[in-house]
């Protein structure tokens, strides 16, 4: 079903926008809010360090502020634990657990395209959007 796209400017909570599209790329958009958002989709509850470990090459600054801007979008739950040492923990909330199912989409995606990119690589047939049993392995040879 193709939706029409108006250009007329739009505000929704204190966000402008002219389309849906770019108010969902303004909330989720960048080069970490998906790893953030696949990572806590995999897992229910994740600590900061865990996080960062499991991001390469995201820096701790970096991490706190993408957290920040996730939770006050009401896309992540921190849960501060009044402990020593401090515990922060982060999860999805009901609204954020509605992406799972675009992450698993483009993750699938991912799948497919490095498919057919070691396809390519290795002048082998196939089809659009199939994927090769062997992906992660192949994904490797062609890299190494």
């Amino acid at each position: 079903m193709k939706v029409g796209i108006s250009c007329d400017l739009k505000r929704a909570g204190d966000r402008d926008f002219r389309c849906f599209f770019e108010l969902s790329q303004q909330v989720i958009g960048g080069k970490w809010k998906f790893k953030i958002l696949f990572y806590l989709s995999q897992n229910s509850v994740m600590r900061f360090g865990e996080l960062r470990d499991a991001i390469y090459g995201i820096s701790e600054k970096v991490l706190i502020q993408q957290l920040k801007e996730l939770a006050a979008d009401q896309i992540v739950h921190r849960e501060v634990y009044k402990q020593v040492p401090p515990k922060v923990e982060y999860s999805l909330t009901p609204l954020g657990q509605t992406l799972i199912p675009t992450l698993e989409n483009l993750f699938d995606w991912g799948q497919k395209y490095a498919s057919h990119l070691v396809a390519q690589k290795c002048n082998m047939p196939i089809e659009p959007g199939e994927i090769l049993d062997d992906i992660e392995l192949r994904v490797k040879e062609v890299t190494d």
